[in-house]
């Protein structure tokens, strides 16, 4: 499936704004993301594996927290990362 990789992130990704991954949940795919790009996953994901606060998961442009969710191989996965300044 695609993946849409925030401007923050891409440098894991070879600066790649779309990158393919597989999996049929969102940790899978995640997991999958990690082990393409190490250490893309701990930017999404904090040491309890849970969604960090300041990222967003749209899954088919339908928002979700839980990583659990199942996932499908026609689905657009689109990881947003908040912006903040001061």
């Amino acid at each position: 499936m695609k993946v849409r990789i925030p401007t923050p992130l891409r440098s894991y990704t070879e600066q790649q704004a779309v990158v393919d991954a597989g999996g049929s949940t969102i940790d899978e795919v995640l997991h999958d993301l990690d082990r393409q790009f190490p250490g893309l996953r701990f930017r999404v994901v904090d040491e309890q594996g849970r969604l960090r606060r300041h990222m967003k998961i749209f899954v088919n442009e339908e928002a979700e927290r839980d990583l659990s969710t199942s996932v499908d191989a026609t689905d657009e996965i689109v990881l947003m990362q908040a912006l903040s300044g001061g």
